[in-house]
């Protein structure tokens, strides 16, 4: 009786393990695809330190506003910025003062401040001086910046396309490092990944050269 008791004990158990490792399998996060003119930048989140960003971002994703947008500020060795819905017009001096948040036109974002660092690929969000004054305008680390660490909202990260950053933050630009020609997110596709395609396009896009999260 024993013995039956213990391999029926360990059938059991095995079974919770099985269950247990398809359902971490199956779990999913939500991912956004910014289809641009030079290539796509695939985006993960991190709704455990910043929820508010995450879900601003997904909702102008989901609603077009994103669409249409320039990457309006590159510049070498720091960042490539966008989002800015004034940058769909013709008129250059008004890019970089647009945008709001999921809230409607006229609304801001309060910080939220995390320890995530900004790394070479990290997903942050921009800011007048006010900590509390995010709309839609982000950036995208071309490279690591310890400084903007605890002063911006980290949301997320690229998981594919950092050559696709690199190809942006070196175009030729001007003097107010606005790209001489247009660099422009065509297109946006929020999509369900699971979590294990999201680590396994991670570390497909990551090389040794480039920063990782310890």
């Amino acid at each position: 009786m024993i013995r039956k008791a213990t391999i029926l004990l360990a059938v059991f158990c095995l079974t919770l393990g099985l269950a247990a490792t398809v359902m971490a399998g199956d779990e999913t996060e939500t991912v956004v695809t910014l289809q641009t003119n030079r290539g796509d930048i695939v985006l993960r989140f991190f709704p455990d330190v910043a929820p508010e960003h995450v879900k601003n971002f997904i909702a102008h994703s989901e609603s077009g506003l994103y669409k249409g947008c320039l990457f309006h500020r590159v510049i070498p060795g720091f960042m490539i910025q966008g989002g800015d819905p004034n940058s769909k017009d013709n008129d250059p001096s008004n890019d970089g003062m647009g945008g709001y948040s999921y809230k409607g036109e006229g609304t801001e974002l309060k910080a939220e401040f995390n320890k995530r660092k900004h790394l070479r690929g990290t997903l942050s969000m921009a800011r007048s001086q006010s900590p509390n004054s995010a709309g839609s305008q982000f950036f995208i680390m071309h490279a690591a910046a310890p400084f903007l660490d605890g002063k911006y909202s980290i949301f997320g990260e690229a998981i594919d396309g950092i050559e696709v950053v690199d190809k942006i933050v070196n175009s030729p630009r001007n003097k107010s490092d606005r790209p001489d020609k247009e660099q422009k997110i065509l297109n946006v596709l929020v999509e369900e990944w699971t979590t294990e395609k999201i680590e396994a396009t991670k570390a497909e896009m990551l090389t040794p050269a480039q920063d990782t999260e310890k």
